[in-house]
């Protein structure tokens, strides 16, 4: 990234530190302090994160397998955690698929191969969230209108996800010959470039057929393990808020999570700019006291972001980071062609 996208996270990084210290102060302030967290918290709080990555992995891994391919666990894992890395520091998490295509090029994938088995990993994510709505519908009747927030919020990230899709797609379908189109020379690839990436449509066009012969039960195993990941992630408040503040409803925290989950993924600036706290305090004010409310933002946010983030540093960083100063099409000739 450049040195002006660098100051852009920085700045959108101490707007996000910025509005959590001052939940945390306003609420402190006026109640005092929570107690602290008990020990039996944190520890569920890092085993809902354990199995959270654990079930992606295993999905990524069973979405290669469905195709006929191989993808080690530990790589997935790698994969999964770069990713994150990539996409905490970049707006839109826009940072996060290139850093995974890259991640899995350096491991011998070849091009067509990475981008079939992330759209599977994707698709299986959208239809696993469908399945969690009508799951969270059946067992929170009364939690109605939070519901349909989800639902709303899952629809535009959907929406974001499902446009990528169709337009690698259309690329696939159009242009996998000819000189490059107006959007791509804008975005950076020349002739040349443009020709890598033609040789990836051409392949990702024939490999495309394998999804015809897809395993189905792998592909139904791999939608559970989608499924037990985002559960996991709403586990985390669950277990915080019941070190903090014992009998909270569980339904707004399930749904809330979720919705706050999602609707990071679509804030325009890295690691949300402090709109994810600030929407915390909202969706909470009325279920946690002020000093409660405060001391879960804070370890929430650590469990399900910052500690991803250092996860994901220690696993790829260097790679993230170099997947994010190269050009579009430097990081489409990492990936070795069929």
């Amino acid at each position: 990234m450049s040195a002006r996208r660098w100051w852009i996270v920085i700045l959108s990084f101490a707007a996000t530190l910025g509005i959590s210290g001052w939940i945390v102060w306003s609420g402190w302030a006026r109640e005092g302090a929570p107690p602290l967290l008990p020990w039996w918290a944190h520890l569920a709080a890092l085993g809902v994160v354990g199995v959270e990555i654990l079930a992606r992995s295993l999905k990524l891994t069973l979405s290669a397998r469905a195709v006929g391919m191989r993808l080690p666990l530990g790589t997935a894992a790698r994969v999964i955690l770069g990713g994150d890395f990539a996409g905490g520091i970049t707006p839109s998490r826009s940072g996060a698929e290139p850093a995974r295509y890259l991640i899995m090029a350096e491991a011998g994938w070849p091009a067509a191969a990475i981008i079939l088995v992330l759209f599977i990993e994707l698709f299986l994510e959208l239809v696993s969230l469908i399945i969690a709505c009508v799951l969270l519908t059946l067992l929170f009747r009364e939690a109605g209108g939070m519901i349909g927030l989800l639902m709303g919020v899952i629809g535009a990230w959907a929406v974001l996800v499902g446009g990528a899709g169709v337009g690698g797609w259309f690329l696939a379908q159009h242009h996998s010959r000819g000189k490059p189109p107006a959007l791509a020379r804008k975005l950076g690839f020349n002739a040349g470039a443009w020709r890598r990436v033609q040789r990836a449509l051409k392949a990702l066009r024939r490999s495309m057929g394998q999804l015809r012969q897809a395993k189905l039960s792998t592909l139904a195993a791999a939608t559970l393990a989608s499924l037990v990941h985002i559960f996991a992630r709403t586990f985390v408040l669950v277990a915080l808020v019941a070190g903090l503040q014992p009998g909270t409803p569980i339904a707004p925290l399930v749904v809330w999570s979720l919705v706050l989950m999602f609707g990071s993924s679509i804030a325009p600036a890295p690691a949300g700019g402090g709109a994810v706290e600030f929407s915390f305090k909202l969706a909470f004010a009325s279920v946690l006291t002020a000093s409660v409310l405060g001391g879960a933002l804070l370890w929430w946010r650590f469990y399900t972001f910052y500690l991803y983030l250092l996860l994901g540093a220690l696993a790829a960083g260097s790679t993230v980071l170099r997947a994010l100063r190269e050009k579009p099409d430097e990081v489409i000739a990492e990936a070795p062609t069929p």
